[in-house]
């Protein structure tokens, strides 16, 4: 597993600017990070600190454009080719994906079928880019009311029905344990489909340890079952980031680096 920090969650309390955040992951020791989305970014300076630092992008999001629209399609689709340009730039080979609300002026059968429908218009343009999309549920108790997709089962349906492997699941463990729990059941049984990984813990969305899922057998179970991908660290410090970062990285930095990026921040 490669642990992928998420600059924009881990560091939204920070004042920290967006090639900072790079520098200090890159001293932590990670190889790789995330980030949600690039139309307001500067790329081009993204690119060129990723260059220098040697680090990876493991994924971005691509335009959040509800894919529960059958009217909305081709939109959703000229933004996933925009987004792979972006990608092809960055050197990225997997973007995020979310469905967007459930519609209340239609059926939910029509709306699983627009989702189906989209996806399966996507695939020419991922295959072509070597680039996966991962479609993610998100829970709807706490932090995504009225959002479509919630549940393993339903999601992997859907993925089924598309029928590529360049579309796969974003499973994200904070949201599904609020959702339906029974975590290493619903990951282990389902890791062919999973192109991606989200932690955090529960309540507050804070680092793993912080709360009540446990994960030492969380990832242990992941990694015996065989998945070698991404784990994006997807959550919110609660106290300074280099420290709840730290021991996801290859190679960690010694306390006194710890403590020296904690007070630039």
């Amino acid at each position: 597993m490669i642990f992928s920090p998420s600059l924009e969650m881990v560091f939204a309390d920070t004042e920290l600017a967006f090639e900072e955040r790079m520098r200090l992951i890159r001293r932590l020791g990670f190889g790789a990070f995330e980030f949600w989305g690039w139309w307001n970014k500067d790329i081009g300076a993204i690119d060129r600190e990723r260059r220098r630092l040697g680090l990876e992008i493991a994924s971005f999001c691509t335009r959040m454009i509800p894919l529960t629209d059958p009217a909305r399609r081709a939109e959703f689709v000229d933004g996933l080719r925009e987004s792979l340009e972006a990608a092809a730039r960055l050197e990225c080979r997997t973007l995020i994906a979310q469905t967007g609300p459930e519609r209340g002026d239609m059926d939910r059968a029509e709306q699983r079928r627009s989702v189906i429908d989209g996806l399966r218009a996507c695939v020419p343009h991922l295959e072509a880019a070597g680039v996966q999309l991962v479609v993610e549920p998100l829970n709807t108790r706490i932090d995504h009311p009225g959002y479509f997709l919630t549940t393993t089962r339903e999601a992997c349906d859907i993925l089924e029905q598309v029928g590529s492997p360049s579309v796969k699941l974003l499973f994200d463990v904070y949201h599904q344990h609020i959702t339906e729990g029974n975590l290493i059941s619903n990951l282990t049984d389902n890791i062919g489909k999973i192109g991606y990984l989200h932690i955090a813990d529960h309540p507050g969305r804070h680092e793993p340890g912080t709360g009540e899922i446990h994960y030492g057998g969380v990832l242990e179970a992941i990694r015996l079952a065989g998945y070698r991908g991404y784990v994006g660290l997807e959550f919110r410090p609660t106290g300074h980031p280099a420290d709840a970062l730290a021991p996801y990285a290859d190679r960690t930095a010694t306390g006194k680096e710890r403590q020296a990026d904690a007070n630039a921040i």
